[in-house]
């Protein structure tokens, strides 16, 4: 206790430089409700969108399934890596290490290799929303929001900036979706009777969603927000299972009321195309409810998708690379090091052109394929390794319980889908 002032000077002393720093600091509510918001943008990003119109396209009510087991896998998912993280005070690549040695190096390496691809991919979504919203042209289109992401970690105090950011565009996209959602009119009951029925499963389909929404670098990106709050430890467990909830709760929320959204225009007999790489479903379905307004629609929503995502993909990524130096673990160096993520993301998507739809499709599944291995060393701290790792706090068994059956499920999806997730580049 004697030594907490002394902690909060020197905290205070590294949110001058950048509120990024993930060292301990007085309580607040902006890294909390940033925290939330920055989880669910992540795991709602343009590859979420994109894949939700093609599989619904494809799939009908049916997709309604793969959303219900990718809420249930994110819940397993996110309510042990919140809960480890925090109890720990350690970001998941330390904390990983801790238990296994060099395993959160090799996490750290498959995390910020797949929040690359993915970041090409938000990038790229970017680019597609403006082209929608304002008719730029996609390439320029992904060069202004990578610019834009790049801006805001230039700020001085970038983790304020972020969080309100990821919190303003968040729900702008919520309310413009269910705008959409009602006018579409989808069969309401059809979706619900398959959300629990379905009349087909596509594994390859549901390991790409889970991928698109909890896997890779979306599983930690929340909880290692939440670290900046300064409330971490056993006695703050309350406090993070309420705000790790309503991330779970806002995420699943957007994920139903999209698929709604989409289910309405197909159901009605619209047809959409999802010939070539090119192919842009989730516009022409906003278009077919709403017309022109409804492309400006989708771009909105979109580019809101990607701009928040380019900026949690990059953040969390860059979070990870402190395992390898301590220079890295906050303040100016940590930012920099996410502009620079942003900068090669954005510089291979304008070097390599890959189709914005056929990128964001693939993107999830690969990151659906990372989510066992990490998952699979929290469990075994959680399981094992409590005394040493968690101090003797005692872990809820019914959460181990729920994350193992989660990691059971990924690892079946993932064994069946490895083939289909790479074909989906060759498509």
């Amino acid at each position: 206790m004697t030594e907490r002032p002394a902690q909060e000077s020197a905290s205070t002393a590294t949110d001058s430089t950048s509120s990024l720093s993930t060292t301990r600091r007085r309580p607040g509510r902006g890294p909390v409700v940033g925290a939330i918001f920055l989880m669910a943008t992540s795991a709602i990003g343009p590859g979420f969108i994109t894949q939700t119109a093609t599989f619904t396209a494809t799939l009908g009510a049916a997709f309604a399934f793969a959303i219900l087991l990718s809420i249930l896998i994110d819940f397993a998912v996110q309510m042990n890596v919140w809960r480890l993280i925090t109890v720990t005070g350690k970001r998941a690549g330390d904390l990983a290490n801790s238990a296994v040695p060099y395993s959160g190096h090799v996490l750290t390496v498959l995390v910020v290799v797949g929040g690359l691809a993915f970041n090409i991919g938000n990038i790229a979504g970017g680019g597609l929303g403006l082209n929608a919203l304002l008719g730029l042209d996609p390439k320029v289109g992904g060069l202004v929001t990578g610019l834009l992401a790049i801006a805001v970690f230039l700020f001085k105090r970038a983790g304020t900036v972020v969080d309100r950011v990821v919190l303003v565009l968040g729900v702008g996209m919520i309310v413009m979706t269910v705008a959409v959602a009602i006018a579409s009119g989808p069969p309401v009951g059809d979706a619900f009777r398959q959300t629990f029925v379905p009349d087909t499963v596509n594994f390859a389909t549901v390991t790409t969603i889970v991928g698109g929404t909890v896997g890779g670098y979306i599983t930690y990106a929340g909880a290692h927000r939440y670290l900046a709050s300064g409330q971490t430890g056993p006695e703050h467990v309350r406090a993070v299972h309420r705000a790790s909830l309503t991330g779970i709760l806002v995420t699943g929320v957007m994920r139903y009321v999209l698929f709604l959204a989409v289910l309405g225009v197909v159901a009605s007999g619209v047809a959409l195309d999802l010939s070539g790489r090119a192919a842009n479903p989730a516009g022409q379905a906003f278009g077919a409810v709403l017309g022109d307004a409804g492309i400006r629609i989708f771009g909105a929503i979109f580019w809101a998708a990607a701009i928040t995502s380019v900026i949690g993909a990059a953040y969390t990524s860059s979070t990870f690379l402190s395992t390898f130096s301590r220079r890295l673990a906050g303040g100016w160096p940590l930012q920099l090091t996410t502009v620079a993520f942003i900068v090669v993301s954005l510089v291979v998507y304008l070097a390599i052109g890959t189709a914005p739809a056929a990128l964001l499709v693939f993107v999830g599944g690969f990151n659906g394929l990372i989510l066992p291995i990490g998952l699979t060393v929290f469990l075994y701290i959680g399981w094992f390794r409590q005394r040493d790792v968690l101090g003797g706090y005692r872990y809820p068994v019914w959460l181990l319980v729920a994350g193992t059956v989660a990691l059971a499920i990924s690892f079946f999806m993932a064994s069946q889908s490895v083939g289909p997730v790479f074909d989906f580049l060759s498509a």
